[in-house]
């Protein structure tokens, strides 16, 4: 296993939460290096190791995926069921972090193998204390599968 510090897939294709979200995961003083895919075909793409993102040295693959639903061309759903039916990947962490609290979309969710599901606070204080959590949690707490001699 590489030395360096755990990879962290963030796929969302809202800049300005991707924006706010490294940061607070920055200043949740996680060490961890973050991807971002901005679509459900790009996060295939990167999970997969198809091009561009055949250079597993330069994109690693994650040990949590930070996964939004509502996204272009492939949803978060779709993803997440591309990646549990995987089976040199479906053990990767995948934490949804969405605006949507619908039942049948937290519902679908744990049916596909989510590992868990929280919903994007407004605040920014509070996605700090959320990023900091799931850090915590995920990061250095947690026991992940080792994923890097896929």
């Amino acid at each position: 296993m590489s030395l360096e510090e755990p990879t962290i897939l963030l796929v969302e294709d809202n800049p300005n939460d991707v924006f706010l979200i490294k940061r607070a995961i920055r200043k949740s003083n996680l060490a961890n290096p973050v991807q971002v895919t901005s679509n459900g075909d790009e996060a295939v793409a990167y999970l997969a190791g198809q091009s561009p993102y055949t250079d597993r040295e330069r994109y690693p693959l994650p040990t949590l995926i930070l996964l939004d639903l509502k996204m272009p061309r492939k949803s978060g759903l779709e993803v997440l069921e591309w990646l549990r039916s995987q089976p040199e990947l479906r053990r990767i962490g995948v934490v949804i972090l969405t605006s949507s609290r619908e039942s049948v979309d937290v519902n679908r969710a744990y049916d596909l193998g989510v590992n868990s599901y929280l919903v994007k606070p407004v605040a920014r204080d509070a996605l700090l204390e959320m990023m900091k959590s799931i850090g915590f949690y995920w990061l250095i707490l947690n026991e992940n599968p080792d994923v890097s001699s896929v």
